[in-house]
């Protein structure tokens, strides 16, 4: 019976029996034929398919069409590690089987030796290019285990003819071609498997088991919001929540890259996978299985493994058609060396080495390895990286936009003095501005509150601006100069260089001025300075005062500085940025600032937790701090110029090795061997991401 797979439009599958490039396009094709499938994208390094999917598609629909196309398929969340132990032991018996034939050119073996080696390794250990080649051209296509299944069987049978007629032997070359592939796919899965780190360190965060007073032990799985736990010295936090009783020190370098032991007091919200150092807490549970911080991190960096570069299609495209072109030229190797006036081994001898020396596994790795090592390097920093497309923007930025309070500064702003004060108090302006600020969500508001305020009727946010709202009959305006000249009235002058913000009646009339000082974040000014050695602009865009950004910009060494900008105007200022040939990257704080992060080419949120910052962001950065942000751009011009390596020596390969092993520069043994090595040398130079570090 039909199974639905679930209401979600995400879909995410685990393929098997994938070896190159043109398994990739295949995959794609079959799943994208599948009625409801909106779109896919299948990944080689991970060996998994994304798809957004109509409600209601089904699996046993995406399977059969998986099938189909000759490969297996599965929900990835079903999915069991593979076993890697049949692998090598395979690998172990293909060496103990060829190492006598390779011996043979140096020291003779009897014949029937020779052909009882080679058989086993033609039939059984080769038996799986035979099984992955026949389905590929059942599907009506061909791929690198058709190029394998052509070449070890033309080598193996001009022997077997050899033999029989007592001519020279080849078998060596059949078995060099299969023993080189199979130990360079066993290399090649290794680093994959390294390279996907950042989500089996994530996975193995969650603890099994949560204390809960008067329950025992019980499944994390089957905590709710609300329920109470209980957290000793070295366990990991088992769900979101909020500290109830007790302080310690807590890790959560795995979540935010923060490297140092952070303190936690009650009242302050603690991390799913975090690691308890030294006190015994109590904290009541805030998210349910599956919702926390860090599951949502773990979808958002296999969401971005997952994703294509804007490149990888071209190369998708070329190894559509990669496989055929190659069975031609081989085809024509074959006929020119016997018009040449070769002999029938050298002519198939030949043909054989291009056959093994052009299978496209290196291509269809290039990209997916550069992207899967980059996004888990970031995540361990504490940088989510949204796409492959956020990426390949990061890299190319060359104007950073920073909005100041909350971003520059901590976002902690504290009341001292108010400046102007007009027919009113200072206690019933206090009161007034607490009563309005408590709906509001800047980092300014935070500062105004007060216990027991009067109560605000008919709040309204005035993003950017302010807040208005009715208190005791009156209609009250809290915001900046520009929400007092909108309501008709006029700003006070007042000489001072910290930011201000305004409390009015409706018609304009300004009862006071209150101001503020806000602390630089630690670490800002050598952002800046390292940005600017990167060769990228820096410019403030804030909605404060002039007098206050101007400070904050020179203290900061900031040339270029907009004030007074409202949402609107900080959006043009963007957009005039891209139209002068600027690709400018926006860092806010992800509430706040969302219609410019939105403008942005790239938006750069800060702010743990954050659903806004995390969920919508095309670069999240999980601790405020603006080192991230020049992180983020290296790391990623680092990620491009690997992916452009690996796609430079995946072509490199077969553009000289191609041409070699057609005019006879190339033994079979040689081919099979580079073969495997171009596939193991762009993974593992993609690995070296996973070592970057902050120059």
């Amino acid at each position: 019976m039909d199974q639905p797979v679930t209401p979600a439009r995400t879909i995410d599958l685990a393929i098997g029996g994938m070896t190159c490039a043109s398994c990739v396009s295949r995959v794609e094709k079959a799943l994208g034929k599948v009625p409801g499938v909106q779109s896919v994208a299948v990944n080689l390094a991970t060996e998994s398919a994304h798809l957004l999917a109509a409600p209601g598609t089904s699996m046993e629909a995406l399977t059969a069409a998986v099938a189909r196309a000759g490969y297996t398929a599965e929900l990835r969340a079903q999915a069991r590690p593979q076993s890697h132990r049949r692998e090598k032991l395979e690998l172990i018996a293909a060496v103990a089987l060829s190492a006598p034939l390779f011996a043979s050119m140096l020291v003779p073996l009897p014949g029937g030796l020779e052909l009882a080696l080679a058989t086993l390794m033609q039939f059984w250990l080769g038996a799986r290019f035979y099984i992955a080649g026949f389905k590929a051209l059942r599907a009506g296509a061909a791929n690198m285990d058709v190029l394998v299944a052509l070449g070890t069987t033309a080598a193996y049978g001009l022997s077997l003819w050899d033999f029989a007629t007592t001519g020279p032997l080849y078998f060596e070359s059949s078995a060099a071609i299969i023993t080189f592939i199979r130990l360079g796919k066993f290399l090649e899965s290794r680093v994959k498997r390294e390279a996907a780190g950042a989500i089996t360190g994530l996975n193995s965060l969650r603890p099994a088991l949560a204390h809960v007073p008067g329950r025992g032990d019980v499944a994390v799985q089957s905590l709710i919001p609300g329920d109470e736990v209980e957290l000793r010295p070295g366990e990991r936090v088992p769900a979101d929540g909020v500290i109830l009783s007790g302080t310690s020190s807590l890790d959560e370098s795995p979540l935010t890259g923060e490297s140092l032991p952070v303190a936690r007091a009650p009242g302050e919200h603690l991390l799913a996978g975090a690691l308890n150092l030294d006190g015994v807490l109590r904290l009541r549970v805030t998210s349910r299985a599956g919702e926390s911080f860090l599951d949502r991190i773990a979808r958002l960096i296999e969401a971005a493994q997952a994703s294509k570069a804007r490149v990888q299609h071209l190369a998708d495209r070329v190894a559509a058609v990669f496989v055929p072109v190659i069975m031609v030229i081989a085809a024509f190797t074959f006929l020119g060396w016997l018009l040449h006036g070769a002999t029938l081994a050298t002519a198939i001898i030949n043909a054989v080495s291009v056959l093994v020396i052009a299978c496209p596994c290196a291509l269809g790795l290039a990209t997916p390895a550069a992207i899967l090592a980059g996004t888990g390097a970031a995540a361990r920093l504490g940088i989510l990286l949204r796409n492959a497309d956020a990426i390949e923007t990061a890299a190319h930025v060359n104007m950073v936009v920073f909005d100041k309070t909350g971003t520059l500064t901590s976002g902690q702003p504290h009341l001292t003095d108010i400046p102007f004060l007009r027919g009113i108090t200072v206690e019933r302006a206090l009161d007034i501005a607490s009563a309005l600020a408590a709906s509001d969500t800047h980092p300014l508001a935070s500062a105004l509150r007060r216990p027991s305020p009067p109560q605000a009727e008919a709040v309204r946010i005035l993003p950017g601006r302010g807040v208005e709202g009715t208190i005791a009959g009156q209609r009250y305006i809290l915001g900046s100069a520009a929400l007092i000249a909108d309501a008709g009235g006029t700003a006070p002058e007042v000489a001072t260089t910290a930011t201000l913000s305004y409390l009015a009646r409706a018609d304009g009339t300004c009862l006071a001025a209150f101001a503020f000082a806000d602390t630089l974040r630690p670490g800002a000014r050598a952002a800046i300075e390292r940005l600017k050695s990167m060769g990228i602009g820096v410019m403030l865009l804030s909605g404060d005062r002039e007098a206050a950004a101007q400070a904050v910009g020179q203290e900061l060494g900031i040339e270029q500085i907009i004030a007074h900008a409202t949402p609107e105007q900080k959006i043009a200022t963007i957009q005039a940025l891209h139209a002068a040939g600027k690709t400018a990257a926006m860092v806010g704080d992800g509430v706040n600032d969302a219609p410019a992060l939105a403008a942005a080419s790239l938006g750069m949120a800060m702010g743990q937790g954050a659903d806004a910052a995390i969920e919508a962001a095309d670069v999240s950065l999980l601790r405020p701090d603006l080192a991230l942000v020049p992180d983020a751009l290296a790391l990623s011009r680092q990620t491009w110029s690997v992916l452009w390596q690996g796609l430079f020596w995946a072509m490199i390969y077969n553009l000289i090795g191609i041409p070699a092993a057609a005019f006879g520069l190339l033994s079979p043994t040689i081919a099979g061997a580079a073969m495997a090595a171009s596939s193991v040398c762009v993974v593992a130079n993609a690995l070296r991401l996973r070592k970057w570090r902050q120059k």
